[in-house]
Formats: structure tokens, C-alpha cells, sequence
């Protein structure tokens, strides 16, 4: 249809001219007739030569046209809109030059010179509004996006207020569990949010519970029991995490890839455990560190009764308990072993796995 349409074209083209031009060449060859036949004559003259001279080019000019269609179909709409107003203004300017152009009395001025600045200046217009039109769009909508971004900034803030408001998962371990401290803390209300066991350290657990060791299966039991005291006498929320991470193979890893998924928080006594959230910036609460900070200050210089049960590591050493656990070292203590004796404090040492004291004889400090 497009080359039908072409080639009629180029017929209606090539008979305009002939019916212009062509009777004045009869004229000039002496041909005398009337001048309605010259022109019907000239037209189909002129109809049949452009039509013979350009046959050969009907299929490249069809194959351009279905070019220029489809790259106008494919173009986005917001393209074609802003060139087509581009392409009016530019056109619009070149008329209104042009206008002034034809009172010039030049023939190159007011004949070719407005062809050439209409072609230019349509040309300029579409490329402005095809390349600019993301600028034309942000000052069209730049009121509504700003009242957007406000809005989005609003609902930003409060839901970060929300989500600091709720309490942060408590990631269960299997030391902690066992430990059994935890069932007193989420007593006391101590412990906010929901409490997760991952389905692979209640695993652990069974398979702890089923040892063959004596110790570790009272451990295990222990731990089961904690359990069930959290999910059913305690007033704390208890859930279940069915997933597993069959990529990875240790429990304590397992604790610390949920944690960063649920952005929770891993709730341990175990110091290595600790140590490894710390170092993945996952966010940990040990116990020790709760037992610690409730325990009561002791400083340096204070006095205090303890009874020396064993040597120590280093050479002339003792070691003492107090009633909480914490150690006492006791230098040149190694003699009163099996005795109660006053001490003086010198210095208190504090890390994640436990509080130690280091002292030394009240007697040998007077003999000083």
C-alpha cells in the first residue's frame, strides 16, 4: 500500500511539472496547438518521464518511510511530545523571520534564505525539546514531586520512630539455655521482645539430652526444661524458628547468619560466641556481662574475708571464690590454702567470660 501510495505521488509530481513547463517547450518547438491540450498533453508527458526516471528509487523511498515509521513508533511518547513542541517553536520563529525576509527586496534573500532558516530553525526547536525534555519535566512536576518527597520524609521518620519503639528479637544459644539464668532474667521483665529458639538448637539440645554421657544428658534435660518453663510460666513471648541453614554446618555460625537476617539480637553466655557477633557487627547480649554488672563494686584497697581452697596457676598463688562465683587470686597465698584470711584488693579485672580479683594478704601488707 505504502509503495502504491509513493508511486502515485511521484505520478501526480511528474504531470504538475509537465502541465507547468512542458506546453512552454511546445512553443518553443513551433507546436501550435490549443493551449488545453498542450497542458493535458505536458502533464502525462511529464507523469510518464518522472515516473521511468524514478522507478528504480520507489523501493529505496518506501524503505525509508518504514524506517522513519517504526523509529517513530518505538520513540517514547514523552520524546516525541517535547520535539513536536520543540519542532512548532522552531517553526513558529522561523515564520515570523521569514515574514520580515520577504520585504527585502534580494532574490537570494527572500527566496532561499527563508527555506534554509526554516529548515534550521524546525530542526533546532526538535532537538531542544528532544534532548531538554527531562528538564522540562522537572520544572513541570517539580512542586509535586517536592510535595512527595515531604510527604515520603514524613512517613520515613515515623516509621523509624515505630521500629525503634519495638523490641529487637532475643536469639536463644544452647549455652544460655542450659545455663538456665535466662528463665529468672525473663522473669523479672528484664528481657524485652519475643524470644526465638531456631529449630536447630532445639536439635542440639535433644541430641544432648540423648548422650550417653551422664553430664551432658543432665545438661540437656536441663535445657529442655528451661524451655518449657519459658513457654509456659513465664510471661514472655516464646516462637519457634523452623528455618535452617543447611549451607552452614556449626550451630554457632547458624545463630549468627539469623541474626543478621532477622536483625535480631543473639542472647549467650558463651565468651567465643560473643567475641564472633562482635566482630560480624552483630548486635549480642551476653549474660556473664549481666551477672557482672549486678555484682557488687569492689576497688582497690578494699579489705574482705575469703577462705583460700587451692594453689593457682603462677607460683606461690592462691584462689578463692566469693559466694557469687567470682574468682579471688590471691598472691603469696599458696600457705594459707585450707584457711580463712583478710585480704586487700590490688586490682579487679573485668572481661565478657567473668570478673577476677587479684589481692594479697592483709598480714603480709603489715609485715610491709
Amino acid at each position: 500500500m505504502l509503495k502504491r501510495i509513493v508511486q502515485l505521488f511521484i505520478v501526480i509530481t511528474g504531470g504538475t511539472l509537465g502541465y507547468l513547463y512542458i506546453p512552454e517547450l511546445f512553443d518553443m518547438m513551433n507546436l501550435n496547438w490549443q493551449g488545453w491540450i498542450q497542458s493535458i498533453v505536458g502533464a502525462v508527458i511529464g507523469a510518464l518521464i518522472l515516473y521511468l526516471l524514478t522507478f528504480w528509487l520507489v523501493d529505496y523511498i518506501v524503505d525509508f518511510l518504514r524506517w522513519v515509521e517504526d523509529t517513530l513508533v518505538r520513540a517514547p511518547v514523552a520524546d516525541l511530545l517535547f520535539g513536536s513542541l520543540g519542532l512548532i517553536v522552531g517553526l513558529t520563529i522561523a515564520y515570523l523571520i521569514n515574514n520580515l525576509l520577504l520585504d527585502i527586496q534580494i532574490q537570494v534573500v527572500n527566496q532561499i534564505l527563508p527555506i534554509f532558516l526554516t529548515i534550521i530553525l524546525g530542526y533546532f526547536g526538535f532537538q531542544v525539546g528532544f534532548k531538554r525534555k527531562d528538564e522540562f519535566l522537572n520544572l513541570l512536576t517539580i512542586a509535586r514531586k517536592d510535595k512527595k518527597a515531604n510527604e515520603e520524609n514524613v512517613a520515613e521518620a515515623k516509621n523509624m520512630v515505630d521500629a525503634s519503639l519495638i523490641p529487637k528479637e532475643k536469639i536463644l544459644d544452647t549455652s544460655v539455655i542450659i545455663d538456665g539464668r535466662i528463665a529468672d532474667i525473663c522473669e523479672t521483665h528484664f528481657l524485652e521482645g519475643t524470644v526465638v529458639i531456631p529449630q536447630f538448637v532445639l536439635e542440639e539440645l535433644q541430641h544432648i539430652a540423648d548422650s550417653s554421657d551422664g553430664l551432658k544428658r543432665n545438661r540437656g534435660r536441663r535445657g529442655l526444661d528451661i524451655l518449657n518453663r519459658l513457654q509456659k510460666d513465664l510471661p514472655v513471648n516464646v516462637e519457634i524458628y523452623e528455618g535452617d541453614f543447611e549451607d552452614v554446618q556449626e550451630v554457632d555460625s547458624k545463630l549468627v547468619k539469623l541474626a543478621k537476617v532477622m536483625d535480631g539480637i543473639v542472647v549467650t553466655n558463651d565468651f567465643n560466641l560473643n567475641k564472633v557477633c562482635e566482630f560480624q557487627n552483630v548486635q549480642v547480649l551476653n549474660i556473664n556481662d549481666l551477672a557482672n554488672a549486678v555484682k557488687p563494686v569492689v576497688l582497690p584497697g578494699e579489705e574482705m574475708t575469703i577462705q583460700v581452697i587451692k594453689d593457682g596457676k603462677e607460683q606461690n598463688q592462691g584462689v578463692a571464690y566469693l559466694d557469687d562465683g567470682t574468682m579471688i587470686v590471691v598472691e603469696e597465698g599458696k600457705d594459707y590454702i585450707g584457711k580463712t584470711i583478710e585480704v586487700i584488693v590490688t586490682s579487679v579485672l573485668q572481661t565478657s567470660a567473668g570478673r577476677m580479683i587479684f589481692a594479697k594478704p592483709k598480714s603480709l601488707e603489715k609485715a610491709l
